[in-house]
């Protein structure tokens, strides 16, 4: 249990991390189906007497993770996060609310296709109006707080904050959304453009011609040479060839880096393997294919393959086709991946595939929308079938656009922040040739920062950029809570 929290006038108030159960509906459309308990946290630390029940202007600071168990984020109650900066400034109070079907907070007690029919953006949207309506916070007053709610969020979660905003006018007087790729798309090959723009120029050379020649020798049919590039990656009895070729995870460690990452993170130690030959760093043109092929090789089998698989034979623990595997067939609760993968498969997409011909590619264009369409079968294989295909393969994405506003959003009191090194930049309102104009009541601020670098306080202070965000979003937010008026 941690310490207590001593708040601004000295009163002792519970740890961070007690956590209080709000009972939410099942299914918002039919009441009669039941509640669940829906977890969330909370402190008022920086609220002062009277400024919510007299001034009426001390904002609630709203805040659900999205698709990972809530309990790792409590730290989003505090000032080491845009979230308690705000509340700091403005006297206000901060919740951090489980969403449903992730963590612990589940309408159903286990995670079959049939149970999450109920994991819906829209069921997830009225769980939010419902707790704001609804809840008894754990403070003075905290049944009829008569006050502004401000809901922030980041990547998913921030694009929740513009879905409910659009879909709940008036719901929230103003809203932050960090990272928030609120435009849905079937082929989400925009991914990885970020990260080919902004990884080291000698190592985004040689990924691009390994990349090209694992392409061209797949497609090519030389079972001889395709046999050389599986034993190159330790892969040699992998069967198909879209798994070999569907292996992302040295590009997908580019997401965990924020402005603080120094040498020896995962992204920084593969460019190194590849760029880095007896002690001397590649020219920016890297060095070269055949150097390139095997060092990528070597480093993957070395270490990644121990780490994803031990000492399960390679071919059965690649095998996206195996349908049988656990991988696709647990259903138990706080399975993050698998919830996530449910909203992908039905509303969201967000393939992550090679880009259209003419586009340097860092993944093969063997990688294609139908891999992951293919699994969405396997993991909920209770649900899709033959006659019923999962959404995301008939136009899943377009319809979530069209329901929550994607990029022609307009909210007033919607901010949204966003990083140029950010793999899900083309998903949000600064994605490359959109030109969406930034506005008074509703600003677009693009840092040099990453995947919502501008959450946390410390990246803010090591890159100015971030931190230039940080400080107009305070003050624009600011200036709205001045302008706020009880309803």
């Amino acid at each position: 249990m941690q310490k207590p929290v001593i708040s601004r006038n000295g009163t002792q108030l519970p740890p961070y991390n007690t956590t209080y159960y709000f009972v939410q509906l099942i299914d918002h459309s039919d009441p009669s189906k039941g509640t669940f308990e829906q977890r969330f946290w909370h402190t008022y630390e920086f609220y002062e007497a009277g400024i919510l029940t007299v001034l009426h202007t001390g904002p609630v600071i709203f805040f659900t993770p999205g698709e990972e168990n809530a309990f790792q984020y409590i730290g989003y109650l505090t000032n080491v996060t845009f979230n308690g900066l705000l509340s700091q400034a403005q006297n206000g109070t901060t919740i951090v609310l489980e969403h449903r079907f992730f963590g612990l907070s589940n309408p159903l007690p286990s995670l079959t296709g049939e149970n999450l029919r109920y994991l819906t953006l829209q069921q997830s949207i009225d769980d939010i109006e419902y707790f704001v309506k609804n809840v008894n916070l754990p403070m003075p007053g905290g049944n009829h707080l008569d006050a502004p709610w401000i809901m922030v969020g980041g990547s998913y979660s921030g694009a929740l904050t513009s879905y409910t905003m659009d879909n709940k006018p008036g719901l929230f007087y103003a809203g932050y959304a960090s990272s928030a790729p609120v435009q849905a798309m079937y082929d989400y090959w925009g991914y990885f453009e970020p990260i080919r723009e902004n990884m080291p120029a000698n190592c985004s050379a040689d990924v691009e011609a390994v990349i090209e020649h694992i392409t061209e020798v797949f497609e090519g049919g030389n079972m001889t040479a395709i046999q050389e590039i599986k034993d190159t990656f330790g892969m040699g009895n992998v069967q198909h060839l879209d798994d070999v070729a569907g292996v992302r995870s040295n590009l997908w460690d580019w997401q965990d880096m924020q402005p603080t990452t120094g040498p020896g993170a995962a992204f920084y130690n593969f460019c190194d393997a590849l760029e880095v030959k007896n002690g001397t760093v590649a020219s920016a043109g890297g060095w070269g294919l055949d150097y390139a092929l095997a060092a990528w090789g070597a480093y993957w089998r070395s270490s990644y393959l121990e780490t994803m698989c031990g000492g399960e034979d390679r071919r059965e623990c690649l095998d996206s086709y195996d349908s049988t595997a656990t991988y696709f067939t647990n259903t138990t609760i706080d399975n993050p991946y698998r919830s996530w993968n449910w909203i992908l498969c039905n509303e969201l997409s967000f393939s992550q595939s090679s880009p259209p011909t003419g586009i340097p590619a860092l993944v093969s264009r063997i990688v294609q929308p139908e891999y992951d369409i293919r699994q969405c079968y396997y993991w909920y294989s209770d649900v899709f079938n033959a006659q019923n295909a999962p959404p995301m393969a008939n136009g899943a994405a377009a319809l979530s656009d069209q329901r929550y506003g994607g990029w022609n959003v307009s909210v007033d009191h919607l901010f949204f922040a966003n990083g140029k090194r950010d793999p899900w930049r083309e998903g949000t309102v600064s994605a490359d040739g959109l030109n969406i104009p930034s506005t008074a009541s509703q600003p677009i601020l693009v840092s040099d920062g990453f995947h919502a670098s501008d959450l946390i306080v410390d990246f803010g202070e090591a890159d100015p950029s971030v931190g230039a965000v940080q400080k107009r979003a305070l003050e624009v937010f600011a200036t709205w809570l001045s302008e706020w008026k009880s309803v």
